[in-house]
């Protein structure tokens, strides 16, 4: 097939660029490089040094005789743009990673409300509108979130996507039909992803377009087989309080020797999947498109749940590192449940990568090889949901006063 992957030089973006190029499709990136402009922003680096993106695809070929093309394009303002390559290339997937993607990041200020807001809609509609325009047929793949759903505790299994429901009649009988599971957006982040939802399901009945909503936990690791090829493949790792996902982020902490940082009591429940198996379920859910006419497929891309203080148990155990418990920083209840179905994935013959220390121990091996390119300022979170969440985000674990963020 060929292949677009939008946001294709981010964290998820880069290894699934890879993979599917190993297998043979032919593969073009497309990215603004925002996410550079963002560590540049914030002060902060990926841990592994990451080269250009040009000078990643040229290491690629020459390590592999396989090319990945790259083109540099703003979805969220280039509409024309797009729309012409769209048309002069028409690939017959679309795989979207293309938006802001740390919930943190999108609660600092207000501006960077904004910057979420304008980068993701715009970003997901332009690219629904000129595929409708162009009049084409191609599968497009998001990757959404499981925060779609919210973290409250409902005492029911999330279902993937769609909750069957029995409506009362006017004539006193009931209707059963199935409706998107009720959204419930924890960040600005999670909310224009439940926006993308909503801009799906009418793309989808108005004009056939046929889509895949993937509903993915916190990923977790670095390595795939393909960045291991050679050293300058290496995916990004992000570690710093805004973009670095928790499991990771723990993992670093122990490397360097910084207390494991929990926010509030640690009883929120998070779903989790390794970056192997990210990549694996965005090629499955290639494999197997709805037809023109369907609804929205929508999957769980999750392997395992987990309390965020039982991580933190998990890798002091694992490392000797002790465990700082913070102020949380976010508005959320404090404990909460988490059961997910994801029996989709698992019947299209996914083998989950769980937990192991293996695999742990491997991140916490690369956290070490490049712990002198750690910023200990970067590692605590500050950006708060609310300005009277503001004032109690003051010190780090290790007794510095922070800048916090309204």
């Amino acid at each position: 097939m060929k292949i677009a992957v939008l946001g294709g030089d981010g964290f998820v973006g880069w290894p699934t660029s890879l993979h599917l190029s190993a297998r043979g499709h032919e593969v073009h990136i497309i990215d603004n490089l925002s996410r550079r402009w963002i560590d540049t922003e914030l002060g902060v680096q990926s841990l592994t040094p990451m080269d250009s993106i040009q000078e990643r695809t040229r290491i690629w070929h020459q390590e592999t005789g396989r090319r990945i093309r790259f083109h540099l394009i703003d979805l969220a303002r280039d509409y024309e743009i797009l729309k012409a390559w769209l048309a002069e290339h028409r690939p017959d997937a679309i795989i979207h990673f293309a938006e802001q993607r740390a919930a943190p990041y999108s609660m600092k200020s207000d501006r960077h409300k904004n910057y979420t807001v304008n980068n993701n809609v715009n970003a997901t509609h332009n690219l629904l509108n000129a595929m409708v325009e162009i009049d084409l047929d191609a599968h497009l793949v998001h990757l959404g979130t499981m925060g779609v759903y919210g973290y409250s505790t409902v005492g029911a299994a999330i279902p993937e996507g769609y909750l069957p429901v029995e409506v009362e009649t006017l004539e006193g009988g009931t209707v059963r039909q199935e409706i998107l599971y009720p959204a419930n957006p924890g960040s600005i982040y999670h909310m224009t992803k439940c926006l993308d939802q909503l801009l799906f399901q009418f793309y989808a009945k108005n004009d056939g377009l046929r889509i895949t909503d993937l509903h993915q936990g916190i990923v977790w690791g670095t390595h795939t087989p393909e960045t291991m090829l050679h050293p300058q493949l290496i995916n990004r790792f992000d570690y710093d309080g805004d973009y670095g996902t928790v499991l990771n982020r723990f993992l670093i902490q122990a490397a360097i020797g910084y207390p494991l940082t929990v926010h509030g009591t640690g009883g929120q429940t998070r779903a989790f999947i390794h970056i192997r198996d990210s990549v694996r379920c965005i090629e499955l859910a290639l494999e197997n498109p709805p037809k023109r006419g369907e609804r929205v497929k929508i999957y769980n891309q999750m392997t395992e749940t987990h309390r965020v203080r039982d991580l933190a148990e998990l890798v002091a155990r694992m490392t000797g590192a002790r465990i700082a418990y913070l102020p949380n920083p976010r508005k959320e209840a404090p404990e909460n449940d988490l059961v997910v179905r994801n029996e989709q994935f698992l019947a299209l013959g996914l083998n989950p990568t769980t937990l192991e220390e293996g695999l742990l121990a491997e991140v916490v091996d690369v956290a070490r090889k490049f712990a002198y390119r750690v910023d200990r300022s970067r590692i605590p979170s500050v950006s708060a949901w609310t300005k009277d969440i503001a004032p109690m985000i003051e010190r780090d674990p290790e007794g510095k006063r922070l800048k916090s963020v309204g």
